[in-house]
């Protein structure tokens, strides 16, 4: 749906005739009664399951994370509670990868991990890094010292899952840590 939306803008930019104007004016109202359908199931089920609810609730509060990455972060990650930060980063493709080869060293780059759950966290952390203050100064810091835009992005995609973790296990959990440990430790850290 993100890639016909995105050829429905490139078309009016191109200036396409009137009639084909028209159907797409009609397929992007059909595209967008579905995606509300589908977030209305979504708060439904939300709504029926105390157990979910409870846990969107723990979600919400982190700036960044609204109602979208919150039912993605429950729906592709179940075992979020019951990990370390570190496993949490894995899973979700956030984790640099070394690229080594003997006395060789490469250049870290994030790979594998759930891909859907990866691009969702990245536009929490576009949010989160112009409106938490912690998430914000440590995207100032990265981009202080010269690190490319979507290398600070990545990072604060990380710091919200790793967040995310200990909210699961009675506050201090997989991670080991309490939120406002680690929320104080992520605002020191560069």
């Amino acid at each position: 749906m993100t890639t016909r939306r995105a050829q429905i803008g490139a078309r009016a930019r191109q200036g396409i005739a009137a009639d084909l104007e028209a159907m797409d004016a009609d397929l992007r109202t059909m595209l967008e009664a579905q995606i509300r359908e589908l977030e209305l199931r979504i708060a439904g089920i939300l709504a029926q399951e105390k157990d979910l609810a409870a846990k969107a609730d723990l979600l919400r509060p982190i700036p960044g994370i609204g109602p979208v990455s919150a039912a993605m972060l429950l729906a592709e990650m179940p075992e979020l509670g019951r990990m370390t930060a570190g496993e949490a980063a894995s899973m979700t493709g956030l984790a640099p990868v070394p690229h080594d080869s003997g006395a060789m060293r490469g250049r870290r780059m994030i790979a594998g991990g759930r891909r859907a759950l990866r691009h969702v966290l990245f536009q929490a952390a576009l949010a989160a890094a112009c409106h938490n203050p912690l998430l914000k100064s440590a995207a100032k810091r990265l981009k202080e010292k010269g690190k490319p835009h979507k290398l600070v992005i990545i990072a604060i995609a990380r710091r919200l899952v790793t967040w995310s973790c200990p909210r699961f296990a009675g506050h201090s959990g997989g991670c080991g840590l309490s939120c406002d440990e680690l929320a104080w430790r992520a605002h020191l850290q560069p």
